[in-house]
């Protein structure tokens, strides 16, 4: 395995280990936008857009807790139709796409926080071996993981289309429909 693709394993399952566990902030704090650049690249060609990342309001505990729990089912498509049913939270623009977020939870990370940001559907089909690349069963999520300081700004990652499991071991992880690692970059609150 290439570099690129254990640490975005690794991102991966950070991100979905924040679904299952971790230190929830107090109220989860305020409402809050915050802008970035998605850069990827592949061989050949690389490309960068700018990413707006809305959160209106985090999710409760207990809506945390149906989506733990849809994911824990291991039923396929499970997890798509119990964050399709939340309210929407926010959304995640990228370039003029705008996809609802569904689920919005930020842990403590000593002076910073990870914030964790769930779609109820994929944002792009990105590779697949294809100019045009199609959906493919399962890949009918979207996550993006920002990784910020104590001033709320920092770099993360965005995985535009996902699939959500559990592996063996019993630990949640995903899957992202590409092969190249999207980067977000610049990441900052705006006020």
């Amino acid at each position: 395995m290439n570099m690129n693709a254990q640490r975005r394993r690794w991102i991966a399952m950070a991100a979905a280990g924040v679904m299952v566990a971790g230190t929830a902030l107090g109220a989860q704090g305020t409402a809050a936008t915050f802008k970035a650049t998605a850069s990827v690249k592949a061989p050949g060609k690389s490309a960068s857009v700018p990413v707006t990342i809305r959160i209106d309001r985090f999710i409760s505990e207990a809506d945390r807790d149906k989506v733990v729990a849809a994911v824990k089912a291991q039923t396929p498509g499970e997890p798509q139709k119990t964050l399709a049913a939340m309210s929407d939270v926010g959304y995640i623009a990228v370039g003029e796409k705008r996809t609802p977020v569904k689920y919005a939870y930020a842990r403590s990370t000593g002076d910073g926080r990870l914030i964790t940001v769930v779609t109820a559907q994929p944002i792009y089909y990105i590779g697949g071996g294809e100019p045009n690349a199609k959906p493919k069963e399962g890949y009918d999520l979207a996550l993006a993981l920002l990784v910020l300081n104590g001033h709320d700004s920092g770099d993360g990652e965005l995985a535009p289309a996902v699939k959500v499991k559990i592996d063996a071991g019993g630990a949640v992880v995903t899957d992202d429909y590409g092969r190249e690692v999207v980067r977000l970059t610049k990441i900052a609150k705006v006020k």
